[in-house]
């Protein structure tokens, strides 16, 4: 079902759409007064961050604060990969935050813009919001609550007009959905208690594929060459074109349930736990200290010991396509995904423990570029890496319980 989700956008991004309209416009008036839009020589990147009570930007160089939104609910954040906007997941849906930095390309040069961050008028309204996937041009939202999946193209962002292409799955259920660049879905499949594997669906929204060995199915990555992973329980998913490929894990029970692929890459980094949930008590979690690297080419999967623990908001792809991942030392490790041989160790900030509710705010790991940013909510600072060299660029404090973090290339 195709459905039309007419918006606006707030007044200052019409104001802005105005005064982009001519090439090379002045960021300010001859009155000298401020102008809402301003041109930079250069792009701009911006890190997000949320926080119980709101959202707060930061620039992406000096980690200065841009601005400080007031948001209500537990807000988690994803990037819209379009180097401008941001997904924040509220209670009743996704609402889209515009970081006011940008790029305009002219023919054959381009024109940096920035404005003060803003939440536009696009309502994406939906039961339980869940995963976010930009993949192939298009962006997947899904709503565990109902069980739709709603795709767009990401360029009606900034237009303020998005057109859905819906599907609803036949139980709604804690799930994911891929839109491919062919018209055809990769989406989970199960209920409330259960999730046991992958569907690929056409462009009709015809089954052409499908897999119940995946128990406990659960995130998702993309790898070169088209590929599609989600992880189980037992192992991993491979999808390629109509396709579908179990990887077992080596244990008889190794949790794959957070993935990191990188565009040029093969390997796909994911967790890798060996503790069933029924064996941990209600206050207790598995903190692991071995990783995965599936190579979605050959069929393999390597676990890789780490000399500390992580948590799920510690893994990243370097722009290289490195294998990074903070440890509960407050180390970044980095590895080459190929070999998984250690290249890199870098002591960023102290000692922390993962937090037995995943809610609670803990140390993250957000990379753009050659740079990482993490926060460390026990020092309430963060700190901006050169990943290459292991140098800080920037460090700020922040007095703010940081939960989640996203960032644009501007």
């Amino acid at each position: 079902m195709h459905k039309s989700i007419a918006v606006r956008m707030s007044a200052l991004l019409i104001t802005s759409a105005a005064l982009l309209a001519a090439c090379g416009s002045p960021s300010d008036d001859e009155s000298g007064a401020s102008a809402p839009v301003r041109e930079k020589g250069r792009p701009t990147p911006r890190l997000v961050v949320s926080y119980d009570g709101g959202v707060r930007v930061l620039d992406g160089k000096t980690l200065e604060t841009v601005a400080d939104l007031p948001h209500e609910g537990f807000l988690r954040l994803n990037s819209a990969q379009d180097s401008r906007h941001v997904f924040v997941t509220a209670d009743d849906g996704f609402d889209v935050l515009d970081t006011g930095t940008w790029r305009e390309a002219h023919g054959d040069h381009s024109h940096y813009k920035v404005t003060e961050p803003s939440f536009t008028d696009i309502d994406l309204a939906g039961d339980e919001p869940g995963h976010v996937v930009p993949h192939d041009g298009r962006i997947s939202l899904f709503f565990d609550g109902s069980g739709e999946a709603k795709t767009f193209d990401p360029a009606d962002l900034a237009e303020g007009e998005v057109t859905t292409s819906d599907y609803r799955s036949p139980q709604a259920h804690h799930g994911v959905a891929v839109s491919r660049a062919d018209g055809s879905l990769v989406v989970t499949h199960g209920d409330e208690d259960t999730r046991s594997g992958v569907r690929i669906l056409d462009a009709d929204r015809r089954v052409v594929a499908s897999t119940d060995d995946c128990p406990g199915v659960h995130g998702e990555a993309a790898a070169s060459g088209g590929a599609l992973t989600f992880g189980c329980e037992n192992g991993i998913l491979v999808v390629m074109g109509e396709e579908i490929t179990k990887i077992p894990s080596p244990d008889a029970y190794g949790r794959i349930g957070n993935q990191q692929g990188a565009p040029d890459s093969p390997i796909v980094l994911g967790d890798y736990k060996t503790r069933p949930a029924e064996d941990l008590g209600d206050d207790e979690i598995e903190r692991p200290t071995r990783f995965s690297l599936t190579d979605t080419e050959t069929g393999s999967l390597r676990v890789v010991d780490l000399p500390a623990a992580y948590s799920f908001r510690s893994l990243a792809r370097g722009q290289d396509g490195e294998a990074v991942i903070l440890g509960t030392d407050g180390a970044l490790y980095v590895f080459d995904p190929v070999t998984g041989r250690q290249m890199a160790r870098h002591q960023v900030i102290g000692e922390w423990v993962e937090p037995v509710e995943w809610q609670d705010p803990m140390p993250s790991l957000t990379i753009l570029g050659g740079t990482a940013y993490i926060s460390d909510p026990g020092s309430k600072t963060m700190t901006a890496v050169d990943l290459a060299t292991g140098a800080q660029t920037a460090r700020t404090a922040i007095d703010v319980g940081v939960v989640e973090t996203a960032a644009v290339t501007g």
